[in-house]
């Protein structure tokens, strides 16, 4: 089943990102940073199945487009050169999934499409970079990461803010829809495409922009784990973040059909619905009861882990305990050594770097 994956960020010096490093990165190459000096070299990548720069195609049909858009490592040092401030939106990133149901050329093919037509509606640069899978991971996940220019591309230079990164007065004063709206019609768009290639490839998969509540589907939405914390599982080791996460989800599943069932009993004691003899199969109830069965088995999992450790504590909490148990009989011993030398200097929190580092470590 195609699946529909859109996700728009920014690369801002606020947040420690910079143009060049993110372009080596998804292009799989070697760039230096030209502001800080920094080297970034990913020739060792392997996944990268594709790679281009898009213009404009009005430089393009003009004979007017840059030569030094062209090039990857002058492109984006060109656009850090560009911001003056330590906040600088440097580029903007749309990364969306690539159905596995299509053939790699036709993969290609769409996120070329996708690319050109994110250039010519902005007028921006857009350096695409098609992914393979990771190793050891879902073999269906094939994505395109486009970086995208926040000015407009002109020959001698960039010129303003374009598009999503467009000041909002400025937006409103043209006449052009709120970010909000863009958003949406970027999503609304990339589905549209999806599907227009998946039909000419004949293949019956089609994919929705909109939420599962907007197409009247009612069921909660799959969580989305971090990739460490499904690295981390997939090395064998326990995430605690992902078995935080996975509970909570199943806390809204059970939540969720507990209001459905209270929903349905409301409406068959109101008359609505009629009442089903207890010699007749329910679906419905049966799938609620396939939920409920599904959360008790989750959280027996979860006491069968507790139960299993000594004390019922993971190893990462019994290795915190044991850190902090060490740390205050330290503190105790100096204390009492302090104590016989007349010494009445005190120690402060602040002295823990590595019971508390370690202990944050952990956490993760």
């Amino acid at each position: 089943m195609a699946i529909f994956h859109m996700q728009i960020n920014t690369v801002s010096r606020s947040s420690g990102r910079n143009a060049p490093a993110s372009a080596a990165y998804r292009a799989g190459e070697r760039i230096r940073n030209e502001r800080t000096g920094a080297l970034y070299d990913h020739r060792g990548r392997r996944d990268v199945l594709h790679k281009e720069i898009f213009l404009p195609s009005s430089l393009e049909h003009s004979g007017g487009a840059p030569e030094w858009a062209r090039d990857r490592a002058m492109l984006w040092n060109a656009a850090e050169r560009i911001e003056t401030r330590d906040n600088s939106r440097v580029a903007r990133e749309y990364m969306v999934a690539l159905p596995a149901e299509l053939s790699a050329s036709g993969r290609v093919a769409l996120a070329r499409a996708f690319a050109r037509q994110i250039s010519d509606r902005y007028a921006v640069a857009v350096d695409l970079a098609v992914h393979a899978p990771r190793p050891f991971g879902d073999p269906r996940n094939f994505h395109a990461h486009l970086l995208a220019s926040t000015r407009e591309v002109r020959p001698g230079g960039f010129g303003p803010k374009v598009g999503l990164d467009m000041n909002g007065t400025v937006r409103a004063e043209l006449g052009l829809p709120s970010g909000r709206s863009e958003f949406a019609a970027l999503r609304q768009r990339w589905a549209e495409l999806v599907n227009e290639h998946l039909r000419a490839a004949q293949v019956e998969a089609r994919v929705d922009a909109r939420s599962l509540a907007a197409q009247g589907i009612d069921r909660e939405p799959l969580p989305r784990l971090p990739w460490a914390a499904i690295a981390a599982e997939r090395r064998g080791e326990r995430s605690e973040v992902a078995e935080r996460i996975r509970e909570r989800y199943w806390a809204r599943v059970a939540a969720r059909t507990e209001r459905a069932a209270a929903q349905r009993e409301s409406e068959r004691s109101a008359g609505a619905l009629p009442r089903v003899e207890p010699t007749q199969a329910s679906p419905s109830f049966d799938s609620r009861e396939r939920q409920r069965q599904a959360v008790r088995n989750w959280m027996q999992y979860r006491a069968s882990r507790a139960a299993s450790t000594p004390g019922g504590r993971s190893p990462a909490e019994r290795l915190r305990r044991d850190a902090v148990a060490a740390w205050r009989a330290f503190r105790e011993s100096g204390s009492q050594r302090d104590g016989r030398q007349g010494g009445s200097e005190r120690r402060s929190g602040t002295d823990l770097p590595d019971a508390l580092g370690h202990d944050r470590d952990l956490s993760r």
